[in-house]
């Protein structure tokens, strides 16, 4: 008997069936014919990790045969240090992607439902379905010619009933890269039930600067609020996937509760240690950001393409019906970018910058 003809177990749980597994951008290998590449798809910090973090990374391979430090204290009081938090506010996470997974785990059942946008990151739906809760899309505001396709909160507002267990938030957002300002989110946050925990992911919080507050700054007021962070970023750790949950010490006792042992390796929580040692790199990284953003955007408009605003390092460019055309010719000249449709803007791409 074939493995194909052969009877297989079927899941316990009927949404696993209609999730569509998450869509990376192409790697460079993958662009046409295998040619060296331009990727501009995923957002990473095409710099590359800091001087200090190459060389704490080479220190560490004789120990890689050890297990990681299961809660590294080491780490966490760095990160409460630059938070203003204690420890025990903490989660570490493979990625903050697996610290939206835990809340959703944690909070999220048949019967519950969580809220987003219909223009935000694909994950949080992800992890919404697989808890067999159901996804509420709050359209945007077509309107708002200041931040299109961005957060509408009063829509998101009414999405909010009884059975809402969660509401996320990026901030900036991915894939729009607009932002909400300090004023908006707190007026969001004082008509949101207590009892629902609003996930506030700030992946690109460090390029957006001013742009965007820091929503770690208002855990005690709303202890309902849960900041998600990751070293993906700015930081140029994404292969190693390490990222981090800020909240009250009960929701991340909640967390830490479920948590895979080892679930961050030895590896990504050294080389997070030496990241957050270099501000020097955390600065240039975002300066040149600034930079080379303000020029991709200029070059962008003088051919007459809609950039939306963007507090982050990357931008959503709009090509009416030639998103996809532009999409596969940029390939066949080996530049990788983005495409939207399934975040259901199709007239779109996103370009790293």
């Amino acid at each position: 008997m074939s493995a194909k003809s052969a009877a297989c177990p079927q899941p316990w749980n009927p949404a696993i069936a209609a999730i569509q597994p998450y869509q990376p951008g192409l790697a460079g290998a993958e662009s046409a014919d295998s040619k060296p590449s331009l990727k501009m798809s995923s957002n990473e910090n095409p710099a590359g990790p800091s001087p200090k973090v190459r060389k704490r990374l080479s220190q560490c391979l004789l120990n890689i045969h050890r297990y990681p430090k299961g809660s590294d204290q080491a780490l966490k009081e760095r990160l409460a240090l630059r938070h203003g938090l204690s420890g025990d506010c903490i989660t570490l996470g493979n990625g903050s992607n697996e610290t939206l997974d835990l809340l959703a785990r944690c909070f999220l059942s048949p019967g519950k439902n969580a809220v987003c946008s219909r223009h935000a990151f694909s994950i949080y739906g992800l992890v919404t379905r697989l808890c067999g809760a159901e996804l509420r899309l709050a359209e945007a505001n077509p309107a708002d010619h200041a931040m299109p396709f961005g957060h509408n909160l009063d829509a998101m507002a009414e999405k909010i009933d009884k059975r809402t267990a969660m509401v996320f938030i990026a901030n900036p957002n991915n894939p729009t890269g607009t932002h909400l300002s300090a004023a908006e989110l707190q007026a969001f946050l004082r008509q949101v039930p207590p009892t629902v925990v609003v996930a506030l992911d700030q992946a690109y919080i460090e390029y957006a600067e001013a742009s965007c507050p820091r929503a770690e700054r208002w855990l005690e007021r709303w202890p309902n609020v849960v900041v998600t962070q990751t070293f993906s970023k700015v930081f140029a750790l994404a292969g190693l996937r390490i990222g981090y949950a800020l909240s009250s010490a009960s929701i991340a006792d909640w967390l830490n509760r479920i948590r895979q042992p080892f679930n961050v390796n030895r590896l990504a929580q050294e080389a997070a240690l030496a990241a957050l040692g270099d501000e020097d790199f955390l600065r240039a990284s975002v300066l040149g950001n600034q930079r080379e953003r303000e020029r991709l955007r200029s070059a962008c408009e003088s051919l007459g393409l809609r950039c939306l605003p963007s507090a982050a390092n990357f931008l959503c460019i709009e090509f009416a019906d030639q998103a996809m055309r532009v999409y596969e010719s940029l390939l066949k000249l080996g530049i990788v970018v983005r495409p939207l449709q399934n975040y259901d803007l199709p007239q779109c791409l996103r370009v790293t910058v």
